[in-house]
């Protein structure tokens, strides 16, 4: 009979680790409330920061115990204590003890290139200087976690120096020995090895820490788990320095969905996806669609052949159920659609058609002439809705244009140019007549129609403009070419893409203003009605 596996934890380094990535920067606040989804999803270790280092995050650790946790321990990091300076002398480690957390990490150097460059000191201080710091911490602390920084170089330099720093960190007690791929450069069967060998002949409770500069991280994670590791540490997203760290968002759902290791508990898993993006809008940064198991087109399918399938049965393009980690299935429209794109979308819009319906055939040919006009619709799905419903009959405009003016000025050299935009429109016999200004001619524009149609439907004030891209389309026309203009709009509680296409950029800008104010409107309709 085999022994029952243990259990796997998450070390989650994003606070601390994570923002050394380029262009990120936590405030304290961002800290605290990232703390608190990381508790929610159910990582068993948080690395919040280095109190030695900056004030944030010693204020962070003061402030953090005031809040409850469900499921995390926090983690203080920091480094071995100087090689001038006993462990209770020692600055670092007193700072690591003032932010009272439970663990404490701390790291060391495994390759004697380090010591003797880095640190500046002999092999044989550099192995007191790991023992005594974790002794010092063990006997304060509840639990000590040892990150062998650059490990992976060091044991294929002299692998035999490599173990004598795991035994000092071990002999001073700590509970995880972390195998750290500081510079990201290992490979798999490397990891694999490496770990399999250290279990044989230094049995400890290991970990794995790795960097991503080969796009190997969780690959390098897993590899090392197969092997023995207990612990994996990484960031949300894979964030951090250079090319950023092993992505737990991906490890997560690999372990446990793939691999069959309990990790959370499946309700917390369906977060996943919340957490991901969570991160994201507090880095500033926008989701990569194609991110594995949480991006957008993660579960997205495009090909007639491919959706009808997934129709039939989602197993035949789908590797697990989307909702497993909180995401969901999209079918995309595009020239490569068929019936079964169509009658897909109807299905999500909530719009009744029959697969023997001769409109079906028709949308899809449509659709297919209005992509070879340079029509895009996979990022302009609420487009795409206001044309089923027009050809269904379901559909009525909420206003009507009379006519608009927009002028684009620029009166000097070095004066700035000034747009502004008058328009007419009818609302149920009511006319409208007003003008706007604007930091540009679309802008003029947006503003004059919304002021115009505020009266009539004060619901718009909470549609905000959230993106905005312009596309010319290859035609050897030079500036006469087409563009094709996508809008990305929300009201604060869903998001929609519209699209508009002309061989002039107002008009093109026009056509998807409209679709976005109008879908706005049409969901307003629809929910009213339910």
């Amino acid at each position: 009979m085999k022994p029952p596996r243990k259990k796997i934890s998450l070390y989650d380094t994003t606070l601390r680790d994570g923002s050394q990535g380029e262009e990120i920067a936590f405030t304290l606040e961002d800290k605290l409330l990232i703390t608190e989804r990381l508790d929610e999803l159910g990582i068993h270790y948080i690395e919040a920061g280095w109190p030695g280092s900056n004030p944030k995050d010693l204020e962070y650790f003061r402030r953090i115990k005031k809040v409850r946790l469900k499921n995390s321990r926090i983690a203080a990091f920091g480094s071995t204590c100087h090689p001038k300076k006993t462990p209770g002398r020692d600055p670092n480690l007193k700072a690591l003890l003032a932010a009272d957390t439970p663990v404490v990490t701390i790291f060391g150097k495994s390759w004697d290139f380090h010591a003797k460059v880095a640190l500046h000191v002999s092999l044989k201080r550099n192995l007191e200087l790991i023992y005594q710091s974790v002794q010092f911490l063990k006997k304060r602390v509840d639990e000590v976690v040892y990150d062998a920084e650059h490990f992976f170089d060091g044991f294929k330099t002299n692998p035999t120096y490599a173990k004598e720093t795991l035994s000092a960190a071990l002999e001073g007690g700590a509970d995880y020995l972390v195998l750290c791929d500081t510079n990201g450069g290992a490979l798999p069967d490397e990891v694999e090895e490496i770990f399999q060998e250290l279990n044989r002949d230094l049995p400890a409770t290991y970990g794995i820490h790795c960097h991503n500069d080969c796009e190997l991280g969780v690959a390098n994670s897993l590899a090392a788990v197969r092997a023995g590791a207990r612990q994996v540490h990484g960031t949300i997203n894979g964030i951090g320095e250079r090319c950023g760290n092993a992505n737990l968002v991906s490890i997560l759902p690999n372990l446990q969905l793939k691999m069959g290791m309990p990790i959370i508990p499946a309700k917390q898993m369906k977060r996943l996806k919340e957490v991901s993006h969570y991160v994201y809008e507090m880095t500033n940064q926008t989701p990569r669609n194609n991110q594995a198991y949480v991006g957008r087109s993660a579960f997205a399918h495009k090909g007639g052949i491919h959706v009808s399938a997934v129709a039939r049965n989602p197993k035949t393009y789908e590797h697990i159920e989307p909702s497993q980690v909180g995401n969901h299935r999209r079918v995309l429209v595009s020239d490569l659609s068929g019936a079964s794109n169509v009658l897909a979308k109807a299905q999500e819009f909530g719009i009744k058609l029959n697969k023997k319906d001769p409109l079906v055939k028709q949308l899809v040919q449509d659709l297919k002439n209005l992509e070879n006009q340079g029509f895009q619709f996979e990022g302009a799905e609420a487009s795409f809705e206001i044309l089923m419903r027009k050809a269904k009959r379901q559909y009525r405009p909420f206003f009507r244009l009379i006519g608009f003016r927009v002028l684009d000025e620029k009166l000097t050299h070095d004066a700035p140019a000034h747009a502004e935009a008058t328009i007419q429109v009818e609302v149920d016999g009511i006319k409208e007549h007003t003008a706007a200004a604007g930091n540009g001619p679309v802008n003029a524009l947006d503003n004059a129609l919304r002021k115009a149609l505020e009266r009539f439907f004060p619901s718009l004030q909470d549609v905000k403009l959230i993106d905005y891209k312009v596309r010319v389309l290859p035609s050897g026309s030079g500036t006469s070419s087409q563009v094709r203009v996508l809008i990305e709009s929300t009201d604060g509680k869903r998001k929609w893409g519209t699209v508009g296409v002309s061989e002039n950029i107002i008009q093109a800008s026009w056509m998807a203003l409209v679709d976005s104010l109008e879908f706005k409107l049409l969901k307003d309709g629809l929910a009213r009605r339910r």
